[in-house]
Order: C-alpha cells, then structure tokens, then sequence
C-alpha cells in the first residue's frame, strides 16, 4: 500500500467515524448535524484532538462535508439498490458507509470504483457486523453497475 492509499484509507476511516457520530447523536433525538463553518470546527476540533495528520484531513474533511450535503440523494440512491430495506432499518454502521462510499463513487472520479468498493469492505469488516461486508458489496457493485450502464 502506498503512502497516497494508505492516508486515504485513513481519511475514509476517520470520515466514517465522524458520519457515524452525528447519524447516532441525531437519531438519539435533538441534534442538528453542523454545517458551514461550525461543521468545519467541528472536524478542526476532532483533527486536533485524534492528532490526524493534514495530508488525510483534507480528504476526509471532503467526504464527511460531500456525504453530509448529499445525504437525502444518496438515501435514495440506497434504498434503490438495497432491495427492501429502508435507510432507517439499516445499521447506523452500514448506511454511513454506504452514504460515504456512493459520494466517493459519484464524485471522485480519478479513484476507480473497484477501490472505494474495496475500501468500503475492509472498513465494513473492521467497523460492522459479520455481515456488513457482504451486504455493502452487494449495494455498492449493484450501484457502480448501473453507474456505467
């Protein structure tokens, strides 16, 4: 792994963990998920607190601020994927995954889908269930399929 794959990897870590502390803060009631500049002291604070290093904050500050702006279509784009489920039946896990991997997918051209596909498994295996890494594979090759159809 080189030193480009590996703070990315570390950057798609770092962005899944803050996705997942707002989705579960929100759906724990009374919270507003931050935009704008109080999103981005948000991640400063976080950066400086987990000491992450500037050549990964930047991507992972752009994947938590795409995935966050994005989120009501990339819902959409899940649920038309994940045959009978519902965003809101998904694990917090999953569907932050999913959100974060189809944005990266959509947007970051110059990384090809098969990486941000196998990215997102070896994420779903460190941070998910037994069987998150299947379901994610499934959702996300359904949706780089149709991608290039």
């Amino acid at each position: 792994m080189t030193f480009k794959q590996h703070s990315r990897h570390h950057a798609r870590e770092i962005a899944l963990q803050v996705l997942y502390r707002y989705d579960l803060n929100q759906t724990q009631g009374a919270f507003e998920i931050p935009t704008g500049l109080a999103l981005a002291e948000d991640l400063k604070r976080h950066f400086e607190h987990f000491q992450v290093t500037e050549g990964v904050r930047e991507f992972a500050a752009e994947l938590v601020a795409g995935t966050l702006k994005d989120t009501a279509a990339l819902d959409l784009e899940i649920e038309k994927f994940a045959n009978n489920w519902k965003i809101s039946r998904m694990a917090l896990i999953d569907r932050n995954l999913l959100r974060m991997a189809m944005y990266e997918m959509s947007r970051f051209k110059d990384i090809p889908a098969s990486v941000t596909i196998d990215e997102a498994i070896e994420l779903a295996k460190q941070f998910g269930t037994a069987d998150t890494s299947a379901f994610v594979n499934a959702i996300l090759d359904s949706y780089r399929k149709a991608s290039i159809a």
